[in-house]
Order: structure tokens, then C-alpha cells, then sequence
């Protein structure tokens, strides 16, 4: 009870909202050439209820992959015109796919900008539109949004607390007091602050504890336009073989593969090969293989002639958010034990896009792995991160210094559930006596 007072008293901030939006946007939803699922529906509803208080919202959306994220995030635009939406996605690739959804499916009269290091939008220009989507070039601009009434991030996981947290301050007025942040704990007039929006399928484990001890809102997105059905399973130099002839029988089907590598050159640290050192051997046994990595200037051209005519694709985690390719059934995770499990959930994600049976291969050297046995056991997103918050653990809830690692004696966040539901509930019972 003493650490959910802290929390509450020091953690959670309330601030007045910069803007009431209360936009009907039902012809909107109507102008869809599709139906929305119950999940998106009850996302959005969630959504206005926030926009119509005068506190600033404060909300995750979690949803898994290929759950229709993209179509809550351009409603919250619409009900947001024609005040300022910013949006900041992790990649140039996801920001892009996203500008180009937006332009597709949002009116013509909503004015919308793409901010990315290589689209260098002049700010007098970026200030006059109405959604602005981008990477962490954002960060980097100087703009002044005084208009701004809504501030998103996407795939919240790949951002730090600090990403976050100035992408808030983008458009404050010079003259806010900085130091009221620390001590504002009821609306301040003095203080106005956008609305919040963070979106991802797996979120981080200080995230998740942070939602299972009230600080963040959540609305969960269940459903999917089309069931995923992925076999995951874990292989070692045993079963490597039978993976290959997997791959071969894919290829003739008309499918495509990814292949997942932990480096990109040779390391004497690591005893698994590189991307470039396997390179040689899938060019030997298939044809139309590319390979990229994080620094090519061309990754975006390589995946895109991956997408039109190949069969495999080497590459390095950043495949993980922002492509859509359809005709992708297998996946193959070099060194899963890695990676976090939010990353691994989604690689698994880039398969099965579209209702194909999809197939997710771990190939490590610890085949007896705890946490890969588990993850493999599970292809909800939820259940991913409560296993993500039970092995790396919450952190420091009230400094926010740690991210990960242990750090309460007599209480277990990820799995003592009860006892959380039951001092919120005694909190909520004081505050109502009193």
C-alpha cells in the first residue's frame, strides 16, 4: 500500500489538456473500404472517452501484429482535426508505410508531412499540417507546435523513457515551467500537456508494470482480421537439415523466407556464423536471395525487390517492425537467446501476415532454454510480455532509473496479480471515504 501511494502521489501526473477533441467520427469510420473488428472499435471508444476529459490522456493500445493499429491511430487523428497529430516511428521504413497508409485512407483536407533524416520538410511547412509522421528526426527539428493536441509513438517498445518523453515536450511553450513536471499531481491550467497515445504489440516489461500498477491506461486489441496460425520450434545443428528441406519445399510453393542473423560480420565472441559468412551458402542452393542490414543506405530497395521477386532474405533485426510481406511463411532466428523477447515476438510477427500458415524457427545452441521453450509455448503478444516482465523483471518503478532487474523484496509484479488487484482496490475504497 505504501509503494502505491508513492506511486500515485509521485509517479502518475496529471496535467490539464491542451485540447477537448470531440470529433464525431463515425463518416469517417463509414469511408473504410472495410469493417473495423470489435477490438479496434472498442480501442477507439476508448480513445474518445479520454480526448473528451479535460486530463491529458495517457494510453497504451496493444495489439498484436497484423491486428489493425494503424486504422486506431488515424482515427485518433481524425478525432484530433484540425489540431496538430504527431506520430514517431522507430524505422524510415515503418514511417513511411505509415505516411502511405495515412495518405490512402485519411480526407484530402487533412494536410499530412513525413519527417525522416533523408525528408527534410521545411518546419514553416511541417507547423501548418495536421499529422505529422516520422522517425526520431523528430527529435531533431525544431518545432514549435503550438496547435499540437496529440502525440503518438509507435512500436513503443524500440523508444527509450527519454525518446519519449521529449517527443511530449515537442510543441510546450517556451515559457512552461520545466520544474512543474515533478510537482504537479492534480490538473494545472498552468501546465497543458497533449494527449498521449503509445502503441505496441509487446511492451516493455517497466511499461507493463507500470500499467499493472495504474500509471498508464490500456485498451488491448485482441482480434485479428485473420488468425494467425505460426508453429514455432527450437533447433539445433541436429535438425538443420530437416529446416533446409522445409525451406525447399516453401520456395516451390511460391513462398518466401526470412533468415535472421545476430551479426553481419564475423565475431571470435560469438560461435554462431555471420550474415555475410552465410551468404555464400544460400546463393549456392537458392536462387533470388538478397541480404540486408542495419546501416544499408539501400535496405528499403532491397526489401522491396525481395518482396516483388525473391525467395530468401538475410538480414538483421531490423526486419522486425514495419514490412508487410505477405508471402513470407518462415521465418529462421539465429542466436534467439539474444534477444528480448518483445523483439523475438516481433520477427515472429512478419509471417502468416495475411492468414498463411506461417513456421518460426529458433536455431541456437541452448536448446534447452527456458525462456525460448516458453515463448515457444504462446503467440499472444499479453502473454509474451508478462514473460518478458517475469525473466528480465520491472525495474524501478518511482526513479525510473532501471529499466529491467529486480527490485522489490516482497512482491512479485508479474506474478502476485491478487495482491495488486486487492491494495488498488482498498486505495480506490480510501479515496472514496475520504
Amino acid at each position: 500500500i505504501y509503494h502505491h501511494l508513492a506511486l500515485f502521489s509521485k509517479k502518475r501526473r496529471y496535467f490539464s489538456a491542451r485540447f477537448k477533441c470531440e470529433n464525431d467520427i463515425n463518416a469517417f469510420i463509414h469511408s473504410l473500404p472495410f469493417s473495423l473488428t470489435q477490438g479496434q472499435n472498442q480501442a477507439i471508444a476508448d480513445i474518445k472517452a479520454d480526448f473528451c476529459k479535460d486530463v491529458a490522456a495517457k494510453r497504451l493500445i496493444m495489439g498484436d501484429v497484423g491486428c489493425g493499429k494503424t486504422m486506431v491511430i488515424l482515427c485518433a487523428v481524425m478525432m484530433c482535426y484540425p489540431h496538430t497529430s504527431i506520430l514517431m516511428a522507430p524505422t524510415t521504413i515503418l514511417a513511411e508505410q505509415l505516411y502511405e497508409e495515412a495518405r490512402r485512407f485519411l480526407p484530402p483536407f487533412v494536410r499530412l508531412h513525413l519527417i525522416t533524416a533523408k525528408h527534410k520538410v521545411p518546419t514553416q511547412e511541417a507547423i501548418q499540417s495536421h499529422f505529422i509522421i516520422g522517425t526520431q528526426a523528430l527529435l531533431h527539428r525544431e518545432l514549435e507546435l503550438e496547435n499540437l493536441a496529440l502525440v503518438m509513438s509507435d512500436e513503443q517498445h524500440r523508444f527509450g523513457t527519454n525518446q519519449r518523453y521529449i517527443l511530449e515536450k515537442i510543441g510546450q511553450s517556451k515559457d512552461d515551467d520545466m520544474q512543474s513536471l515533478f510537482r504537479e499531481s492534480t490538473p494545472s491550467e498552468n501546465n497543458t500537456k497533449p494527449h498521449v497515445l503509445q502503441f505496441s504489440a509487446t511492451p516493455i516489461p517497466r511499461t507493463l508494470a507500470m500499467i499493472n500498477a495504474s500509471l498508464i491506461d490500456m485498451s488491448v486489441i485482441k482480434d485479428l482480421p485473420f488468425k494467425k496460425d505460426i508453429s514455432t520450434m527450437i533447433i539445433d545443428k541436429a535438425h538443420f537439415k530437416e529446416m533446409f528441406m522445409h525451406l525447399q519445399s516453401e520456395v516451390a510453393k511460391g513462398n518466401q523466407a526470412i533468415i535472421v542473423y545476430p551479426l553481419v560480420e564475423e565475431s571470435e565472441s560469438l560461435d554462431y556464423l555471420s550474415l555475410n559468412e552465410g551468404l555464400g551458402f544460400w546463393q549456392k542452393h537458392f536462387t533470388n536471395v538478397y541480404h540486408t542490414f542495419g546501416k544499408d543506405k539501400s535496405k528499403t530497395q532491397v526489401i522491396n525487390d525481395f518482396a516483388r521477386d525473391g525467395t530468401l532474405l538475410l538480414a538483421t533485426t531490423l526486419i522486425e517492425v514495419g514490412i508487410s510481406l505477405p508471402k513470407v511463411s518462415t521465418i529462421i532466428i539465429v542466436a534467439p537467446e539474444r534477444l528480448g523477447l518483445a523483439t523475438l515476438h516481433q520477427l515472429r510477427g512478419r509471417v502468416s501476415r495475411n492468414g498463411l500458415k506461417g513456421y518460426c524457427y529458433l536455431y541456437t545452441h541452448q536448446p534447452t532454454n527456458e525462456r525460448l521453450n516458453a515463448f515457444c509455448r504462446t503467440l499472444s503478444g499479453f502473454d509474451i510480455a508478462e514473460l518478458d516482465l517475469k525473466y528480465r523483471r520491472s525495474g524501478d518503478l518511482l526513479s525510473g532509473e532501471r529499466q529491467s532487474g529486480d527490485e522489490f523484496m516482497y512482491i512479485d509484479i508479474s506474478e502476485d496479480e491478487t495482491i495488486i488487484i486487492e491494495v488498488k482496490a482498498l486505495l480506490k475504497q480510501q479515496q472514496q471515504t475520504h
